[in-house]
């Protein structure tokens, strides 16, 4: 063939490749049951729907949850197969936040409104690339989310899934599983949760040729991607709740708490009044000048009143229980490192800023100390000089943590 026209026949080459090896929103994926994990009982949720004609469905994760994604999908679904049911649905999702963050919130963004029925839990892809966790932090965090949702209410059944971004599609791809899933899995084995592996269906799907990663999405996907994770859902939910079996004649039951798999685990995760705080110098509790701050700022923060230490020497303490402290902080291009003293010990230096800090006042949980007795304790925290970056002198503190 000339070659003038192998370049004039190019465009249309690469167009019918890539639409042959494509799916659209409107196309249906051939899914993986083995990707829709069934574990222990998983029937609460549906006897008590179909008896009590209500319950209550959350959902925590981080940008995935909060964005209009897999979430208002499978909120749809449920509401079509229950038709008659008043659900109240709880929507937990802050962006950038990992387990950790929501094992510390939970009882605040979750339980606080209700014992949940049945709870979604997405904090994969944060506790990958946002915290960049180990298997024994993101496990801290994840079995501290499951427990103590059990712990508020031993009958809710629970979902977790697995949602991937371009490293962990490549581990995926290699037939590995991206170390915050498999901790996360670790957690779910231990308390017999289902899990949805949308990572591998994507993965697996991608290798095949039945889908793009620019038609799943990418890390916060396109209608595309979350419908192939809503799929995955009522794939699991059709395998659990199938039968004709009626709610009259069926009991709801405890599901099984076995011991924890890390007793140091967040499953007692609190958020701490920030009243509670002794503002010792240059420290006051108020709605930042946001205005007048560089860097992005998200709106559900805007008018939070935030505990900030301005300068170098600022300095406060709190006393607390447990067995860990931490804060829950906006750290953007101005964020310091501080010291900390527990219960009289010497000051250790610990970094607030995070790579993402210098364009965005970054919500984060930073842990001072995680295996403390549990007993009273108290922290003192100080900003601390910063002589590579004199700009970083301060911190400001939504919360502090304990568990």
């Amino acid at each position: 063939m000339p070659r003038p026209l192998i370049f004039a026949l190019l465009p249309l080459i690469c167009c019918l490749t890539f639409f042959a090896h494509r799916v659209d929103a409107d196309d249906s994926l051939t899914l993986d049951p083995a990707n829709s994990i069934l574990r222990g009982d998983f029937q609460n949720a549906k006897i008590l729907f179909e008896r009590e004609h209500r319950g209550h469905v959350a959902f925590i994760g981080g940008s995935i949850t909060e964005m209009d994604g897999y979430r208002p999908m499978v909120m749809k679904s449920l509401q079509e197969r229950f038709p008659d049911i008043k659900f109240t649905f709880t929507d937990a999702g802050i962006s950038s936040t990992c387990s950790t963050t929501g094992a510390f919130r939970l009882q605040r963004d979750v339980l606080d409104k209700g014992p949940v029925d049945l709870f979604f839990v997405e904090f994969a892809v944060n506790d990958d690339q946002d915290a960049m966790h180990s298997r024994e932090a993101a496990i801290r965090g994840m079995e501290g989310i499951i427990r103590h949702a059990r712990l508020h209410n031993p009958n809710a059944d629970i979902v977790l899934t697995y949602f991937v971004n371009p490293g962990m599609l490549a581990t995926s791809q290699q037939k590995k599983t991206p170390l915050s899933i498999a901790a996360h899995e670790a957690v779910a084995e231990h308390y017999q949760i289902p899990a949805i592996r949308l990572a591998r269906q994507v993965a697996s799907s991608i290798s095949a040729g039945d889908l793009s990663w620019d038609v799943y999405g990418g890390t916060h996907p396109k209608p595309a991607g979350n419908r192939i994770a809503a799929d995955l859902i009522d794939q699991l939910l059709d395998a659990a709740w199938k039968g004709d079996k009626s709610a009259e004649d069926a009991k709801l039951a405890a599901h099984p708490l076995p011991e924890p798999m890390d007793a140091d685990s967040y499953f007692r995760g609190r958020l701490l009044d920030l009243a509670d705080v002794d503002l010792i110098a240059k420290a006051t509790v108020k709605v930042p000048d946001w205005d007048a701050l560089p860097g992005g700022k998200r709106g559900r923060f805007k008018r939070e009143r935030l505990l900030c230490l301005e300068g170098v020497g600022a300095e406060c303490s709190l006393k607390f229980s447990g067995t860990a402290i931490g804060a829950y902080v906006l750290a953007g291009p101005d964020a310091a490192t501080v010291e900390v003293s527990i219960d009289g010990g010497e000051f250790q230096p610990v970094e607030l800023y995070h790579h993402h800090s210098k364009g965005l006042h970054y919500p984060r949980t930073v842990m001072f100390a995680t295996d403390l007795s549990n007993d009273a304790h108290q922290i003192k925290l100080r900003v601390a000089a910063s002589p590579e970056h004199p700009e970083r002198q301060v911190a400001r503190i939504l919360n502090f943590v304990a568990n």
